[in-house]
């Protein structure tokens, strides 16, 4: 990887567990001996409509001459008000940092918490086989990530360093690396390819996010594929897709049942006299 470095400003990640559909499920242990731990600030694995329209762009190709490369630095650096500067080397590439939004929709896995995974004696004496732990969790909404790349640092390997920065297990292949831009009130995504490098966008850009932004999402626009998950994930999808259902249909029972009162009330206070 070329020279990537994280700048750690998200919030840390704190199980919340409870019985609530909107806290998290933790899954009994399963019979091939694979326990899965879920939590989650949401549960719904559905698409909800966008409110803005993905409208895919094409990459225009731009080369700069080294003093054009220096004199966007300086006009670049002049814009900065915090330390997140970017800086030319002699060799004509430059370093400096880039800002990416993770907007994932499904959980993401990662290693099973070290803290009190220490193997318990069975009753019986005998020692059976490890338990294997795997946890999964959608991360919070609005998460960001600051890393400091080279110009010469692509996409494919900011994605990899961001997985790594989170802990994650998930094969990089299932995310892609977008370039959000704004034109009159229109939102436009251009997913980049593998070999693009964000931070020469960044400098091309200048700093304001409302221009450019890079946004990290999943690596497919169309239906789940759950083929992709393994069987302990899906028993756990199952799970909580029916507690999800139980509570739509606990609401919908309530609120016909208010309508039937209020209906009732209304034959009532209007019986002929």
């Amino acid at each position: 990887m070329s020279g990537v470095s994280c700048v750690d400003q998200t919030p840390s990640f704190e199980k919340t567990w409870g019985s609530s559909a909107s806290s998290g499920y933790c899954s009994e242990e399963d019979s091939d001996s694979e326990l899965e731990q879920y939590f989650t600030a949401r549960t719904s694995f559905f698409h909800k409509p966008q409110k803005q329209k993905d409208e895919v762009t094409e990459s225009k190709k731009q080369e700069l001459s080294h003093s054009e490369i220096q004199q966007k630095i300086k006009e670049y650096n002049a814009q900065i008000n915090s330390n997140l500067f970017m800086s030319l080397n002699k060799d004509g590439s430059y370093n400096g940092f880039i800002k990416v939004h993770l907007k994932l929709v499904r959980p993401v896995s990662v290693p099973p918490p070290r803290k009190g995974t220490t193997s318990q004696e069975p009753a019986n004496g005998k020692r059976g086989g490890a338990v294997k732990r795997r946890t999964s969790f959608y991360l919070p909404k609005d998460t960001a990530k600051h890393l400091h790349i080279s110009s010469r640092t692509r996409a494919q390997e900011v994605i990899q360093a961001l997985l790594k920065k989170f802990t994650v297990i998930d094969n990089p292949a299932k995310f892609a690396l977008f370039e959000r831009t704004e034109r009159h009130d229109q939102v436009y995504l251009r997913k980049l390819p593998d070999d693009e490098c964000p931070l020469f966008l960044r400098l091309c850009a200048g700093p304001n996010e409302k221009v450019l932004s890079l946004v990290l999402k999943e690596n497919e626009t169309g239906e789940v594929n759950w083929d992709a998950f393994s069987l302990p994930e899906l028993q756990n999808f199952l799970r909580i897709l029916k507690r999800e259902e139980e509570e739509h249909v606990k609401q919908i029972m309530q609120r016909y049942a208010v309508a039937h009162d209020r209906i009732q009330q209304a034959l009532v206070s209007t019986k002929p006299g």
